[in-house]
């Protein structure tokens, strides 16, 4: 959809703001928005900024407590994150509250529409000039001397409503298409799952005579099939935990993987930290090829999840949240398939240690899975299978993705020509 260009334009006399219609005026930011600063301890509605969808500024729900202290805000005040990582978290305040942690908390004065103002400030060409003046080394913000000299279009306030309500309208129907593509990327990935549970637990061939496993929520295999102790067939190495008095040791610095690094079907390995260890311990904890990396917990999504380590980094370790299982009688690729299937997570779940919303296993219990064996010509089937439908599940759930960026793209785009003036927006 393409929209109109006003019918005519003046030079802004701002650079990154170019030409505007020619009867809006421009005006410094604070001039729209009054900062506040008064402290509260109410906590009616604490709003803290892992409660902010960046680029939306949609309020997100979190267990989280909040101390008291923040500022005080009213419904339609704005809630600006004024740290570097955070600056495209803008939001509206539905109700009263308190704002906890670094926000810029600004109220619209009279004639300014707070809609429109937080679309302005949702706006991608604002956001990256506010990110360029962020000062400081460790966690670089923006301050409120620049957020509120920077100019900003001022429309009458008719038409910033008329702006704000286009906006509400076309950012829901993206946001309800990112919705559906979000939800389709969530089906294929219970597939995918699905897929790789029943070719571990039942093989390829529907007619194969079947046994039972001998455990209730496993049920019947294929009767020549084994099931057997992990213990049986793999040894479970734990690594190395922090915090160890090395004062007296000869001690080497050497990369290790943590909890973060060992996604689900894929290593993480963008960002990897450094830990000093003993040199005599750097055999014991080293990973080798074909170690099948395992997270002993953390939340319910993280516990059991892992890959194969292909000795990317040499040497490695792990931290003591990560187990490392080596395998001695079956491949490594048969061995995460089985711990990745739904079986083997139930079993991860059930033997754990449970607290709210998380969860540990010892390496223990680790060892008792129950791993099943079909003979090797069959495991090798069964992977280069998973390995086929995988490709496909991959290839649609990228697509998806793709699809996603594109709109979310085109709503920040949406967003921007609309508070520029660069679009007409208005009722014909």
């Amino acid at each position: 959809m393409s929209f109109p260009r006003y019918p005519s334009y003046k030079d802004s006399g701002v650079e990154w703001l170019g030409a505007v219609p020619e009867h809006w005026d421009v005006k410094r930011l604070k001039h729209n928005l009054r900062l506040l600063t008064e402290k509260t301890d109410r906590r009616d509605h604490p709003v803290a900024l892992e409660n902010i969808e960046g680029w939306t500024g949609r309020f997100i729900s979190t267990e989280t407590e909040f101390q008291g202290g923040g500022i005080a805000f009213d419904e339609g005040d704005i809630l600006f994150g004024k740290l570097r990582p955070y600056l495209a978290k803008a939001y509206r305040a539905e109700s009263s509250g308190e704002a906890v942690g670094d926000f810029h908390v600004m109220r619209p004065v009279t004639g300014i529409n707070s809609r429109f103002a937080q679309y302005q400030i949702l706006n991608r060409e604002f956001i990256a000039i506010v990110d360029g003046s962020t000062f400081g080394s460790k966690m670089p913000r923006a301050s409120w001397e620049f957020v509120g000299g920077m100019k900003v279009t001022t429309p009458s306030l008719p038409e910033q409503n008329q702006i704000a309500v286009f906006l509400d309208r076309e950012t829901a129907k993206i946001d309800e298409l990112v919705a559906e593509q979000r939800r389709l990327m969530e089906l294929l990935k219970e597939k995918r799952q699905a897929v790789i549970s029943h070719a571990v637990t039942q093989g390829l061939n529907p007619h194969a005579p079947m046994k039972s496993s001998g455990i209730e929520w496993l049920g019947d295999v294929p009767a020549h099939w084994e099931v057997i102790a992990l213990k049986r067939i793999a040894d479970v190495h734990t690594g190395v935990a922090k915090g160890k008095d090395n004062s007296s040791r000869t001690t080497i610095t050497v990369p290790y993987l943590r909890v973060a690094n060992v996604q689900d079907g894929y290593l993480d390995l963008e960002t990897v930290a450094t830990i000093e260890i003993p040199a005599e311990d750097l055999e014991r904890y080293a990973l080798k090829p074909g170690d099948v990396l395992m997270n002993e917990g953390g939340d319910f999504d993280k516990l059991g999840r892992g890959h194969v380590w292909d000795g990317q980094i040499d040497p490695c370790i792990t931290q003591n949240h990560v187990f490392a299982v080596r395998s001695r009688k079956v491949s490594s690729a048969w061995l995460n398939a089985v711990t990745g299937s739904d079986f083997a997570q139930f079993y991860f779940i059930t033997r754990s240690k449970q607290s709210t919303n998380l969860a540990s296993i010892s390496s223990t219990n680790l060892m008792e899975l129950p791993v099943i064996l079909p003979p090797v010509d069959e495991q090798n089937a069964i992977l280069s299978f998973i390995a086929h439908q995988t490709s496909r599940f991959d290839t649609l759930t990228a697509e998806a993705q793709r699809a996603i960026d594109l709109l979310q793209e085109r709503r920040t785009a949406l967003i921007s020509a609309a508070v520029t003036g660069r679009i007409d927006v208005r009722p014909n």
